[in-house]
């Protein structure tokens, strides 16, 4: 009978709880991602999925060569890596900003740029920059109903950009538009919801050259809109879950069809019970934050219901009629990717159903030198 195409047939030397990828799928995962888009150059990826320097290697080898991170760790990732144009999706205050000017120093062959959403936090960053002889491009925030942070479009966001420009040591550059409470899953709805947030930040885009602006770069949207905005003329993009993609995205997302190229690996540790079975993949081990019952789905046992989940250990229900036994493998397909490689330090890489070489997650760290 043929093998199934996550089976690993090395598993025996694997220890669990294992993060493992499937390199094939990845590169297919890059592929299909590209094929989505006019241009490449419009792709800016965001690496907080994977978080590895492998990774960004088999992206910038792809054409791409633009990238969205979210920390200090992931953008001096994205540096050490030598990637050409890295924004570092945050407003960098206090400590950050001090890190964020060293890196941008330490890393001169990468131009970074950054998001500001308010004055006062402009008026800081060019503070630094005039004080280390550097020049910072920024981008504007634009809350367009996520509420978590940016600046609604409008005459005040406006303002800010003019303000920007006036200050040295800051050059504005676009408008960064993150749209991640649209997800419908259907696909018409989640057009139209995207559509209408989209609206009054082209208003304000064109209002910014009437004004004289040089026309301004939009950076927008997430994976559940990248199909949405990849249709647009001249909006970069920036997808992140692509690259391994989930169950989640899976289910909810169905017009976009990239593989799920990575799994957890567990094995049964103990049978307490007839029907009960202890696996060795505790909150540590895989994304804790959704219901338990929707954090992962065993592809090689789907049947099983979750019953309690600990730091080190998952409880699952299993058929009264099993053959479970203490060191059966399971492969655990996660609901949400990406918090879930952030519990790991390497990924096992599978070619050809062997494990073949591994990948440092070097970005799960909140610092790596700087």
């Amino acid at each position: 009978m043929k093998s199934e195409w996550y089976h690993i047939k090395d598993i025996d030397d694997i220890d669990s709880p294992a993060l493992v990828v499937y390199r094939e799928r990845v590169l297919e995962n890059i592929s299909t991602l590209i094929s989505m888009i006019d241009d490449a150059k419009r792709l800016r990826p965001h690496v907080k999925t994977h978080k590895s320097k492998e990774v960004i290697a088999l992206l910038m080898d792809a054409g791409i060569h633009k990238f969205k991170c979210a920390t200090i760790a992931e953008a001096e990732m994205l540096g050490i890596a030598g990637a050409p144009d890295v924004l570092l999706a945050y407003q960098p205050i206090g400590p950050k900003l001090k890190r964020f000017v060293e890196l941008i120093k330490k890393y001169s062959s990468t131009k970074f740029s950054c998001l500001v959403d308010n004055i006062d936090s402009a008026k800081n960053i060019a503070v630094a920059a005039v004080e280390n002889n550097i020049n910072i491009p920024v981008y504007i925030d634009l809350n367009v109903g996520m509420y978590r942070t940016g600046i609604v479009p409008g005459d005040k966001a406006i303002e800010l950009y003019q303000t920007c420009e006036n200050l040295n040591g800051i050059q504005p550059t676009g408008l960064h538009v993150y749209d991640g409470h649209i997800r419908s899953a259907d696909i018409t709805q989640r057009t139209i919801e995207c559509d209408s947030a989209f609206e009054p930040v082209v208003v304000m885009q064109q209002v910014l050259i009437q004004d004289g602006f040089p026309e301004p770069v939009i950076i927008a949207g997430g994976s559940p809109t990248f199909p949405i905005h990849a249709k647009r003329e001249n909006i970069e993009c920036s997808p992140g879950t692509f690259i391994y993609w989930d169950k989640g995205y899976q289910g909810s997302l169905e017009e976009q069809h990239f593989l799920t190229a990575a799994l957890v690996i567990t094995r049964i540790i103990s049978l307490p019970g007839k029907r009960k079975l202890c696996l060795d993949l505790g909150h540590k081990s895989i994304a804790a934050e959704n219901n338990l019952e929707n954090r992962v789905y065993f592809l090689n046992a789907p049947e099983l219901k979750f019953i309690s989940q600990s730091e080190e250990h998952l409880v699952v229900e299993a058929p009264a009629d099993h053959s479970y036994k203490v060191g059966d493998v399971f492969y655990g397909l996660p609901v949400h990717i990406c918090p879930t490689v952030a519990l790991y330090e390497r990924a096992l890489v599978i070619e050809n159903n062997e494990v073949t070489t591994e990948w440092k997650m070097i970005a799960r760290d909140r610092k790596i030198s700087l």
